[in-house]
């Protein structure tokens, strides 16, 4: 059994990594994906998202959820309470993973994280990206003052008082400037909401 045990010794090399390891990544490697489900089974991986495994032991950050859902859900970015939370904005925790997809995308069927999916078109939902590493996995998250601006759009959804509290915070903070609000502001079309609030900030 040599080319097992070689296998079995490849694939927990892989998920020694900080990302841990994809489905993806043993086929990659050579390596028959029934590797997976055997050290599964015998405790030495576990499934943490569909095609996503790590060790056991394997260490994980605040923003574990956000890593799992980027990796399940490639061309989507964290948006709203989710961004909002990501950057230390207000005080929202989210119980759910707020991800941006476009229009015409498939709604990601993922059982972990729970995710609020909304669906985004044109500048709206490409414009303001950040890339982010988080446990060794690219994550997609909408930067503060795009963020800011989807939570005055997408108010009736997350409560305005969160995201005045969000812009006072990141206000104070010194985290965007007035010419960036403007823009995506504007983008998202919430100029002549948001002009009072920001008005009030300088005043």
């Amino acid at each position: 059994m040599p080319a097992t045990t070689s296998a079995r010794a490849r694939t927990l090399k892989l998920a020694r990594r900080r990302q841990g390891v994809t489905a993806q990544d043993v086929a990659g490697a050579g390596i028959h994906r029934q590797v997976l489900s055997r050290l599964v089974q015998a405790g030495e991986l576990e499934r943490t998202a569909r095609g996503l495994y790590r060790l056991p032991a394997h260490p994980v950050t605040e923003h574990h959820a956000l890593a799992v859902a980027a990796v399940a859900v490639p061309r989507g970015v964290i948006c709203l309470l989710s961004a909002l939370q990501f950057h230390g904005l207000g005080t929202q925790l989210p119980s759910e993973v707020w991800i941006a997809i476009d229009r015409r995308a498939r709604h990601p069927a993922l059982k972990y994280p729970p995710l609020r999916v909304l669906r985004f078109g044109g500048d709206a939902l490409d414009a303001g990206i950040e890339t982010h590493r988080v446990e060794g996995r690219e994550v997609r998250v909408y930067g503060v003052a795009k963020t800011l601006a989807d939570c005055f759009k997408y108010r009736g959804k997350i409560g305005l008082d969160a995201a005045l509290e969000a812009l006072r915070d990141a206000w104070r903070a010194r985290r965007f400037t007035m010419e960036e609000m403007d823009r995506f502001a504007a983008i998202c079309r919430v100029q002549r909401v948001m002009r009072p609030y920001l008005e009030a900030l300088v005043g």
